[in-house]
């Protein structure tokens, strides 16, 4: 099939008129500069004191991967098998809500930047764009879920979803509460009128918009509306009712992978939530080899939480994941210049990716998985 990946713009060169950074993390600051400081913080901002936002980069920096050499490889392919599939790269854009917040395009430009890129986009239960309107774009889309109150509504998103052509749902686990989110608190945050959780009936998200000094609207919201009780029967109810490859988001522990895989899900997701639930939570990629070892092959296993960049995939890969979530920076990216921006940021990925796999002389992201690595250089 083709490789998406290898027909982007190489790093440097204008999209669309966007002239973009040479390193992912570099949009971060394109980004601070175009929003509104309590929007910047709701993106960027972690729970409490945000030790495991921090303990998330911390832990992928300690990971060295030992490069092979004599390989003979100058062009490797990027491309992954996937839940579901083959992708351009070994990458899904992760589930983020509200992204009107960023840009007034929001999710439908995220979602053609995945399409544009040949990588799956996960789009969020608290979108601010209907799943239809997502679906509609073309790109590889994944329904993400939240378990609701509303067992009716859960089982109405299913449906949607499902009639949307979705390719996989991927459920979230790690919110039977939303973490104590500081900055939020701090910054009274509330959703602006014109952002609204598009996937919800009118009226659910109203708690959202009511702003109160010291409080997080946003987490009243979802305090209401989540199910704070999910169980592995739930979890079983999900695998009975969903026929496309489902995914289980939010895995630390050894003993819930192993659970998971022999519940029969496709794959588990190593994520602390990008440092913004339970605090005292491990980097995600600390945690990796472990679940690697615990489902034995038996599903896939994706990384969430603290990617940068074509290194960060690479040390994944090398730690035994199939594949990773991209999150904030392609939210960055969308801020700083929407589509455009979007697309430019996964362009820059594959390049990175690219060069890591030829410096490691690994001739796909398969090889890559061989990788011996060490931690703390």
């Amino acid at each position: 099939m083709a490789d998406p990946a290898r027909d982007t713009q190489p790093p440097g060169d204008a999209v669309d008129g966007f002239v973009p950074p040479v390193s992912l993390a570099d949009f971060a600051a394109l980004a601070r500069a175009v929003l509104p400081p309590d929007v910047w913080d709701f993106v960027d901002g972690g729970s409490g004191a945000e030790t495991a936002l921090a303990a998330n980069r911390a832990a992928l920096d300690r990971v060295a991967v030992l490069p092979r050499m004599l390989a003979g490889v100058d062009d490797p392919s990027t491309e992954a098998a996937l839940p579901g599939g083959r992708a351009a790269l070994p990458v899904a854009v992760a589930p983020m809500a509200y992204q009107r917040l960023l840009h007034p395009d929001g999710e439908p430009a995220l979602a053609a930047a995945a399409r544009a890129a040949g990588v799956p986009y996960v789009a969020s239960t608290l979108a601010s764009t209907p799943i239809e309107e997502i679906a509609a774009t073309g790109a590889t889309v994944w329904f993400q879920l939240y378990w609701l109150r509303d067992r009716a509504l859960v089982a109405d998103l299913l449906d949607r979803a499902s009639a949307a052509g979705c390719a996989a749902v991927m459920v979230t686990v790690d919110v039977p509460v939303l973490g104590r989110r500081l900055r939020d608190a701090r910054n009274g945050f509330a959703l602006p009128p014109h952002v609204t959780a598009a996937n919800l009936p009118g009226g659910r998200d109203d708690l959202a918009h009511q702003g109160t000094p010291g409080v997080s609207a946003v987490a009243v919201h979802t305090g209401a509306v989540f199910a704070p009780a999910l169980s592995w029967a739930d979890l079983e109810w999900l695998r009975e009712r969903t026929r496309v490859p489902l995914l289980v988001k939010g895995i630390l522990d050894a003993r819930d992978a192993a659970r998971a895989a022999d519940a029969g899900v496709d794959a588990v997701v190593v994520s602390n939530h990008g440092g913004r639930q339970l605090d005292a939570a491990p980097a995600s990629a600390s945690v990796l080899p472990e679940v690697v070892e615990a489902v034995d092959e038996r599903c896939a296993v994706l990384l969430d939480s603290g990617v940068r960049g074509g290194v960060d995939v690479l040390r994944a890969l090398a730690l035994g994941a199939d594949g990773v979530l991209l999150g904030r920076p392609l939210l960055w990216a969308l801020a700083a210049g929407g589509r455009a921006g979007a697309e430019a940021a996964l362009a820059l990925l594959a390049a990175e990716l690219r060069d890591a796999l030829i410096l490691s002389g690994c001739p796909d992201p398969a090889s890559a998985r061989r990788l011996r690595t060490r931690i703390g250089g």
